[in-house]
């Protein structure tokens, strides 16, 4: 898999619910003005940096359990730099998560309520030692392309200070449209019968969910609506792998997925490759490969930017280019 426009450092934060054991979480507008301040500040100082791309003051401010994790960190803030360059650091979302009451390293899941209790997020962490996290969310604003930060801080107690344990970072808008109007835009394409194209529809609301969040181990209801949403439409990926006629060959596509590593709405193409290694006669079988697919797709054309093409041989997946819809046959 391509890493690029964003990196998770060590702390391993997934997707599917996990068992929740000791653990608890507040919610930004329920913290206590200590905790409240302390965070922003840390949170202040690594964003900042990011925005500076200056290095010093980011590995400084590193969790010192995460000091392997340096370069691939170091590799990720200077990749994100076009992502946040003209921007301005913004505080969006606060979740103090506390998993001290844990007696060992285990799967937690932490359940963020406001208030009253009307809206639920849930944060799912994967082998998190005891201790006392941050989930926060930030934004780069005025930057062209709205690049949003996730940060995941933990308490260093010899420190008495909260320090940098992940980070990813993700443009917010792409072509400048963000995730609302994606999601817009995947209604209005699923929704146009008799013609509804489900294959730009499903594709349009994955990028609509990954333009709305810079992570994705936090569910929200307004994301739990999208994916509903999404659900009703027939998968694309059931119909892999695909077989796609091409003169006297035969094109086998085993996946096709949003692809931002060049903070496009670009789709990412694996197919079946020949075997050919002259760097020539690749970028053609790549090229006649992403044909074939958008003669047997042509909605896409329309409502994704390019295709990137990935070789698959004896279990390997190797990029091969990325073509602009316009310049693909």
């Amino acid at each position: 898999m391509r890493i690029g426009w964003s990196i998770l450092a060590l702390l391993a934060l997934l997707l599917a619910p996990l068992a929740s054991r000791a653990t608890s979480c507040t919610a930004q507008a329920e913290l206590g003005s200590l905790d409240r301040d302390a965070l922003a500040a840390a949170t202040g100082r690594v964003a900042t940096a990011v925005l500076a791309q200056d290095f010093n003051a980011l590995q400084a401010n590193l969790l010192p359990q995460e000091a392997s994790q340096w370069s691939g960190i170091h590799a990720a803030v200077e990749q994100a730099a076009p992502l946040v360059k003209g921007g301005n650091f913004q505080l969006r979302d606060v979740y103090l998560l506390d998993a001290s009451d844990q007696t060992a390293t285990a799967d937690a899941q932490f359940f963020c309520s406001n208030a009253t209790g009307s809206l639920t997020v849930t944060i799912n962490m994967s082998a998190l030692p005891p201790g006392r996290y941050a989930v926060v969310l930030a934004d780069a604003v005025g930057s062209p392309l709205a690049g949003q930060m996730g940060l995941v801080l933990a308490w260093d107690g010899a420190a008495t200070a909260w320090k940098l344990a992940g980070l990813t970072v993700r443009p917010g808008k792409f072509d400048g449209h963000d995730g609302v109007w994606y999601w817009m835009r995947a209604r209005e394409l699923a929704a146009n019968e008799p013609k509804s194209d489900s294959w730009s529809a499903w594709l349009s609301y994955d990028a609509a969910r990954y333009l709305l969040l810079p992570v994705d181990f936090l569910s929200s209801p307004n994301l739990d609506k999208l994916r509903k949403e999404q659900s009703l439409i027939a998968p694309p990926q059931n119909q892999f792998p695909m077989s796609l006629p091409d003169g006297d060959r035969t094109w086998k596509i085993d996946a096709v997925g949003l692809d931002a590593s060049l903070h496009e709405p670009d789709l990412g193409v694996a197919y079946d490759s020949t075997g050919v290694t002259d760097p020539a006669a690749l970028r053609t079988e790549a090229t006649s490969v992403m044909s074939a697919f958008l003669k047997a797709e042509p909605g896409i054309r329309a409502n994704f930017h390019g295709l990137w093409a990935y070789a698959e041989k004896d279990g390997k997946r190797t990029p091969v280019m990325e073509l602009p819809m316009k310049e693909i046959p």
